[in-house]
C-alpha cells in the first residue's frame, strides 16, 4: 500500500522533495503494486497461445470457405440446368406428339359441314348430355372487331354441333360478359350458321337466354320441346362473370334480409333452398363443361353449378375450339362413371 504522502505526490506528479517527478520515479512509485509478470510455462501462457492457433486456423479456414461454396454453387447450378434441360425436351416432344394427334384427329374426323357426318360420329356415344357447357374466352391481344368475329363464329359453330348431335341445351361462358351485350347481333349470326349446316327447312329453332331474362327468339319464343310439326329446338344460355360468385353473393344477402325480417327460417336456409334459387336465377346443372384450353381454368365460372360436372380438356392444346375436342369430350363423357357414394 501507498502511504498518504506517496499517493499525493503520485497524483501531484511532484517528489517528497517537491521537484517534478521522472517516469522512472513514477514506475517505481507503482512497481510494489502491479502483479508479477507471467511466466513462459504459465497457464495463461498456454491458453493465450491455443487461442492464438485457434485463431489462425479459424482464418486458414476461412480463406477455403468461398472456394468450396463456389464449387457446391456451381455443381447445384449445373444439376439444375441438367433437369431443366431433360424436362424441357420431355415438355416438347410431349407437346409435338399430341400436336400431331389433334391434327390427325382433326383432318380425318372433320364434319364438312353436314349433319349426317356429326350424327354418324356420334352414332356409337352411348350416353350424350342435355346440358352442354362451354367455357370460351375473347383473345383480346388481336383486334377487337377481329376477336369478336372469331368468338360468334366458334359460338355458331357449337350451337350446330349440339343441335346435330341432339343436345338442346347451350351455355356458353364468357367471362367479360361481351356476347351478352350484342344478344339480337348473335342470333342473327348463329341462324345464319344453323342455315348453312341444314337445310333452310329443316334449320332447328334457336333460342338465345340471358341469366335471369326472357329468351330471345324473334319474332316469338318457339316452344321449349319439338313437336311432330316443328323442328329441333335449341336453347343457347350465356353466361359472364356476373353469374358467378356474384350471383352467390346477391343470394345471401336476400336469404339474410328475409330471416331478419322474420319472413324466412333459418332453419329453413338448405343447400336444397340454395340449389333451386340459384338454378331459377342462372341455371341448372350441367352434365359436361368443355374448356378448349391446355389447362384447367375456371375463370369466374359459376361455381356452384360444377360440383358434379364432368370436366374435359386436353393438355398442351392451344388451337381454341375444335370439332375434335367437341368428339373427344363427348366420348370421354359417355365412359366417365359417376359414383355418389352413400
Amino acid at each position: 500500500m501507498l502511504s498518504a504522502r506517496q499517493t499525493a505526490a503520485f497524483y501531484d506528479n511532484s517528489s517528497l522533495e517537491g521537484h517534478e517527478l521522472s517516469a522512472r520515479e513514477r514506475e517505481s512509485i507503482m512497481k510494489p503494486l502491479l502483479p508479477e509478470p507471467p511466466s513462459n510455462d504459465s497457464k495463461s501462457t498456454v491458453m493465450l497461445q491455443e487461442r492464438i492457433h485457434q485463431r489462425a486456423e479459424s482464418k486458414r479456414k476461412e480463406r477455403k470457405k468461398p472456394i468450396r461454396t463456389t464449387l457446391r454453387h456451381w455443381l447445384y447450378m449445373a444439376f439444375h440446368t441438367i433437369i431443366h434441360i431433360f424436362f424441357g425436351i420431355h415438355i416438347r416432344i410431349r407437346k409435338s406428339i399430341r400436336a400431331v394427334k389433334h391434327r390427325w384427329s382433326a383432318v380425318f374426323n372433320y364434319h364438312h359441314r353436314t349433319p349426317e357426318l356429326i350424327r354418324k360420329d356420334m352414332k356409337n356415344i352411348s350416353k350424350m348430355p342435355q346440358h352442354l357447357s362451354v367455357a370460351l374466352e375473347l383473345n383480346t391481344q388481336d383486334d377487337r372487331q377481329a376477336a369478336m368475329a372469331t368468338l360468334v363464329n366458334d359460338v355458331g359453330d357449337l350451337t350446330s354441333w349440339c343441335a346435330a348431335s341432339g343436345i338442346s341445351f347451350l351455355s356458353v361462358y364468357e367471362k367479360t360478359g361481351v356476347l351478352k351485350r350484342t344478344v339480337p347481333e348473335l342470333h342473327i349470326a348463329i341462324s345464319q350458321t344453323l342455315h348453312r349446316y341444314f337445310a333452310r327447312e329443316n334449320t332447328p329453332h334457336l333460342s338465345i337466354r340471358v341469366s335471369s331474362e326472357p329468351a330471345y327468339s324473334p319474332p316469338t319464343t318457339p316452344p321449349n320441346q319439338p313437336n311432330a310439326h316443328s323442328p329441333f329446338t335449341i336453347t343457347v344460355l350465356l353466361l359472364s362473370a356476373d353469374d358467378g360468385r356474384s350471383s352467390m353473393v346477391d343470394l345471401a344477402k336476400v336469404l339474410a334480409g328475409m330471416a331478419q325480417k322474420g319472413n324466412l327460417a333459418p332453419v329453413d336456409i338448405n343447400a336444397d333452398l340454395i340449389d333451386a334459387e340459384l338454378t331459377e336465377l342462372v341455371m341448372d346443372e350441367p352434365e359436361l363443361l368443355i374448356l378448349f384450353g391446355p389447362r384447367v381454368v375456371l375463370d369466374g365460372y359459376p361455381p356452384w353449378q360444377v360440383r358434379l360436372t364432368e370436366i374435359f380438356h386436353l393438355p398442351d392444346y392451344t388451337e381454341g375450339v375444335s370439332y375434335s375436342v367437341f368428339t373427344q369430350a363427348l366420348n370421354n363423357y359417355a365412359s366417365a362413371q359417376k359414383r355418389f357414394g352413400t
